[in-house]
């Protein structure tokens, strides 16, 4: 019997805790194209969450990027609550798409146990891709890019197990390989409608070195209502509109077409910017306790909030001066 989500798991990554809240027992997609940052995060949650229990499962990577994940991203810390599960790339599609499940059983093993299990899996996309070849060599039919149908009926059979019982919790991470960055590609479209949320990773961000490069505006966590403080989500709601705000006139500023005093919104998004950028930041190996980072949400919203009351009270005073200073 599955019960509700309604207590957040701490994964020590500021973005995500401050503005994308997990809950116990929800399943996320960390999506991503190449070389933005994908396994550095999830190395960043696996040390630093505060689950009882991690599973690792990594499905179709390289045998030395296991090893170098294992030692740099894992570390001791990560390592000791950790139970792991390898298929690299050069072993049989059967035994990649088996290693997937047999990490979710270990997962549920534990969480029967009365343990909350932090469950990451890297990647789903190469085990949608081992599950096509296994599709192919059977005589299915291709669809879209040529993945088969039985790609499609596997990945609800396996993420579906995931979730939080009477006994314990699986939360579940999985990562998402987006080709050419086109988040409508067939399996990720398939696995955000699966899932209770997503986690973008922006290449422009990781271009400007922001990391941990999450696209804010571009994720979301369905469960972060029921999960959260009612004065939190309304600071990461807040953080948000104003991030939306700033995507709209950046290349006016950029280009030194904005002037400012024009719209008040647009004034504070400005201002507000620079701080939202410095909470959104953090270093590998910073690690934040869920409480520090609701405190610091809590701080930048009223940074926000006293931005806006100055940049309104100066708006208010210009127009009733008028122009020219005069009444």
């Amino acid at each position: 019997t599955r019960r509700r989500i309604n207590a957040p798991l701490a994964t020590g990554v500021r973005a995500i805790d401050g503005l994308l809240t997990a809950g116990l027992g929800q399943r996320l997609g960390i999506f991503s194209g190449t070389g933005v940052g994908k396994s550095v995060l999830l190395g960043m949650v696996a040390r630093n969450t505060a689950a009882d229990v991690i599973v690792l499962a990594l499905v179709g990577e390289r045998g030395r990027e296991v090893r170098d994940f294992l030692a740099k991203e894992l570390g001791e810390a990560g390592l000791a609550r950790s139970v792991v599960v390898v298929s690299t790339s050069d072993e049989s599609p059967v035994l990649r798409v088996r290693a997937c499940f047999l990490a979710t059983a270990v997962a549920e093993y534990f969480r029967d146990r009365g343990r909350n299990v932090l469950l990451l899996m890297d990647s789903l996309t190469r085990v949608a891709m081992a599950q096509r070849q296994m599709g192919l060599a059977a005589g299915e039919p291709p669809t879209t890019k040529g993945y088969t149908p039985s790609v499609f009926a596997m990945l609800p059979q396996l993420l579906e197990r995931s979730g939080r019982t009477e006994q314990g919790s699986i939360t579940g991470f999985y990562s998402v390989l987006v080709e050419g960055d086109d988040i409508t590609e067939p399996v990720s479209d398939a696995v955000r409608g699966i899932l209770d949320g997503h986690v973008w990773l922006s290449r422009a961000l990781a271009n400007r070195r922001h990391y941990p490069a999450i696209g804010v505006l571009e994720s979301i966590s369905r469960v972060m209502i029921d999960v959260v403080p009612a004065d939190q989500f309304e600071a990461a709601r807040r953080v948000s509109q104003l991030l939306a705000t700033w995507n709209e006139i950046e290349d006016l500023v950029s280009i030194g077409a904005y002037a400012p005093g024009t719209n008040p919104g647009y004034d504070l998004a400005i201002q507000a910017k620079p701080r939202i950028d410095a909470f959104l930041r953090q270093k590998i190996d910073e690690k934040l306790s869920f409480e520090r980072t609701r405190a610091d949400l809590l701080v930048l919203h009223q940074e926000i909030l006293a931005l806006e009351k100055r940049l309104t009270g100066s708006s208010a005073a210009t127009v009733r001066e008028g122009p020219s200073g005069g009444v």
